[in-house]
């Protein structure tokens, strides 16, 4: 397997530090979806796939889904969606500085969502929980149209549905490091919704939302550092 290739599992000449930044994105997302599916209503704000079936279920009336804050979601997945779109298109060739700029973006308003989540204990009322989908949605939309952009492979950090499928369709086919990206993708996804999970269950919902943003805040300084010097991997879109 060519040297890029297999160096590209966290680093390497064609994506540079990106593969390992995206895995700790994975986490996040994670983290934030825990906390919308059980703290918010079961809505989520990451998987608009998910989001829509939870859609179906609350417009049927099955009990325990909003639908304000489905909706919400689902709206402010579209407008981040659309900023990251116009994001990536003013940083086309320059990958660190995009998802440097999209993760500042998602850091402000996660916080701005804990800031908001602080004091509250059970559910939030519909008003709340819609404000706050809304804008982790936008969050995660404006992070969906940045991870397409930079096209590294395997590692959309918000939907494994691909990447599951690929771990066994590709198994045989598929060298090593590519194998265990995907592997460690799912694992990270894992990990940030089971920590997440815990978090809900067992603090406040600001608590438990409160290590996404610092994640994304340390994306922010690393990417603030290694942006400073050139190299190939911030050139462009890499296939």
């Amino acid at each position: 397997m060519p040297a890029s290739r297999a160096g590209s599992l966290v680093s390497g000449p064609a994506h540079g530090p990106l593969p390992a930044l995206l895995l700790a994105m994975t986490a996040a997302t994670g983290l934030v979806d825990a906390v919308s599916v059980l703290g918010l209503g079961r809505v989520f704000v990451a998987n608009m796939t998910g989001n829509i079936v939870f859609l179906g279920f609350a417009v049927a009336g099955a009990p325990g889904f909003a639908l304000a804050a489905s909706l919400a979601a689902l709206g402010g997945f579209l407008v981040g969606a659309l900023a990251g779109g116009a994001l990536a298109t003013s940083r086309a060739h320059r990958r660190g500085h995009l998802l440097r700029d999209a993760a500042l973006i998602e850091t402000v308003l996660l916080l701005v969502s804990v800031v908001l989540l602080v004091g509250v204990s059970g559910t939030p009322s519909s008003g709340l929980a819609s404000a706050v989908a809304a804008l982790a949605a936008i969050a995660l939309g404006l992070q969906n149209s940045a991870v397409r952009r930079l096209a590294v492979p395997d590692l959309t950090t918000t939907v494994l549905t691909m990447t599951l499928t690929g771990i066994a369709a590709d198994v045989r086919s598929s060298g090593r490091p590519v194998v265990t990206r995907r592997v460690l993708s799912v694992a990270m996804m894992f990990g940030g919704a089971l920590i997440g999970a815990v978090l809900v269950l067992h603090t406040g919902l600001a608590w438990a939302l409160l290590p996404a943003p610092v994640i994304l805040l340390l994306i922010v300084l690393v990417l603030a550092v290694v942006v400073r010097r050139p190299a190939p991997w911030q050139e462009g879109a890499a296939g």
